[in-house]
């Protein structure tokens, strides 16, 4: 479905840059953890860092979502002081080599979100949209930062576990309207939802949820979509998530379809690509 005439206008204020979403953008991936599920470990030193993040600029990169806590399910628990000592340095790193650079924090946990700030990172991207650090929402707020907020039940240890709903569409869709309301309170302005694929979902549940991604339009927020090569489509392909690329830039035109501002993705050239067809279907309509 080709998304109606009167879109709505979204845009974010990245450290004084406004950003806009009405033409969707791309948020290349850098996990500098040890155990991601498809490139864990591949970035360990400065050099490889840089190479990478220069890689999905060039391609065609709005921002760069950098994160040094796995979040797939069953992933290892890792301290706040670990966290730190993986992710400020790195931020530093690109900023000095990059300082255009658009860097987006994914952790749940304020500390890290306000060490990363203080040396430049302009978003934090939380997969639990506060509820795994009740700190978390008052520090954005403070911070003046855009913020992702994921759906998500329990942690990423037992989340796995959690994929009981009443009702999958509402039950999500209350869950923002609350969490939205609380960011609100704490006067964080520019919010991002992200529906958590994969994160105390089923395969099925996933399918059901890209399905309905633009009953969510009503919350009259730009939605970021982070399927790239994730189980949902590796499961479904009988493959792995080092084949499933182009099952990721399927659902990507999808998500586009359906509302999505942002794709989130671990391959930037072809979710570019992706983007700049999906202009063409849509440029008259």
């Amino acid at each position: 479905m080709i998304p109606p005439k009167n879109k709505p206008h979204f845009s974010i204020n990245c450290k004084g840059e406004l950003i806009d979403l009405t033409t969707p953008k791309v948020m290349g991936i850098l996990n500098i953890t040890p155990d991601s599920f498809y490139d864990g470990g591949r970035f360990k030193d400065s050099k490889s860092v840089l190479d990478q993040v220069e890689k999905m600029l060039v391609e065609g990169a709005t921002f760069i979502d950098l994160g040094a806590y796995s979040s797939r399910p069953g992933a290892d628990f890792v301290s706040v002081d670990e966290e730190l000592k993986r992710i400020v340095p790195v931020v530093a790193l690109i900023l000095k080599v990059f300082p255009d650079c658009i860097i987006s924090i994914d952790s749940f946990r304020s500390r890290v979100a306000m060490e990363c700030a203080a040396v430049g990172a302009s978003i934090c991207n939380d997969i639990s949209a506060g509820k795994l650090d009740p700190k978390m929402m008052e520090t954005v707020g403070q911070l003046k930062m855009p913020y992702i907020m994921m759906h998500m039940k329990g942690t990423p240890q037992n989340m796995h576990k959690q994929t009981d709903y009443k009702h999958l569409i509402t039950d999500i869709y209350h869950y923002f309207s609350e969490r939205i309301q609380l960011a609100k309170e704490h006067r964080i302005t520019d919010l991002i939802l992200d529906l958590g694929f994969g994160f105390a979902k089923t395969t099925e549940q996933n399918y059901k949820l890209l399905r309905h991604m633009e009953f969510f339009s009503n919350l009259n927020l730009p939605m970021l979509t982070g399927v790239s090569r994730k189980s949902m489509i590796y499961k479904v392909l009988d493959c792995t998530a080092a084949e499933a690329l182009n099952g990721t830039t399927a659902l990507h035109m999808m998500a586009l379809a359906n509302g999505s501002k942002i794709l989130r993705v671990h391959d930037v050239k072809q979710a570019q690509e992706c983007v700049q067809l999906y202009n063409v279907l849509v440029k008259d309509n």
